[in-house]
């Protein structure tokens, strides 16, 4: 019996040192916290669609550093860049023969209305980019601005998304198009959520600051 009991004992402690080990292990492997990238994942909690912020933004991480100006022109002109690959696509969709008419007609439509959002986010970016040190009333023209041009860029996707609704647009149509729009304007309105986050902040610090 003692025999036994001991064996037993000798087995639990090599079950509990493999564990201990797995554990030390799974530790070790864990990455250690980047600055960067927990002022990623920070700022994109204000966003409607988080996860998708956090890898749409991740891989820039060298180059937005902690900014908040850099995060807002990483975050638009990733949305920049998706928005011009979907026009793409969308363009190629409309080579497609046998279209009906009303099919055709919303691709065209979504054609013209991705690229007005390529404009807009296009403008958005160099607006940005103007901003400098601008303060006060300057920062404020310059922030409504792009603002502006953002909401009507996601305006111009949800456009595109609503010609392909009815029972006279082909279901298999819509299901190759649809996603990609979609996929685009979660990452423009994350885009926009950031760019009020940015103007936020700074009309805090600015009245913290006026004396």
């Amino acid at each position: 019996m003692a025999a036994r009991l001991l064996a037993l004992s000798l087995v639990l402690n090599l079950i509990l040192l493999h564990m201990s080990s797995a554990a030390e292990s799974a530790v070790a492997k864990q990455p250690i916290p980047n600055p960067t990238t927990n002022f990623i994942k920070s700022s994109c909690k204000s966003t409607s669609y988080p996860i998708t912020c956090v890898q749409s933004l991740l891989s820039y991480a060298s180059a937005i550093r902690q900014s908040e100006q850099q995060l807002t022109i990483t975050a638009l002109s990733v949305s920049v860049s998706k928005t011009q690959s979907c026009a793409s696509f969308v363009k190629k969709m409309g080579t497609i023969n046998g279209m009906k008419p009303r099919e055709y007609n919303a691709v065209r439509d979504c054609i013209e209305n991705m690229d007005d959002s390529v404009d807009r986010l296009s403008q958005s970016v160099r607006e940005l980019g103007l901003l400098g040190k601008a303060k006060g009333k300057d920062f404020a023209w310059h922030m409504s601005n792009v603002q502006t041009w953002v909401s009507a860029a996601i305006t111009d996707q949800k456009t595109c998304l609503d010609g392909f609704d009815g029972p006279h647009v082909d279901a298999n149509l819509k299901d190759v198009i649809g996603p990609r729009v979609a996929d685009v304007s979660q990452v423009t309105s994350n885009a926009l959520a950031l760019v009020n986050r940015f103007a936020s902040k700074y009309r805090t610090v600015a009245q913290t600051e006026t004396p």
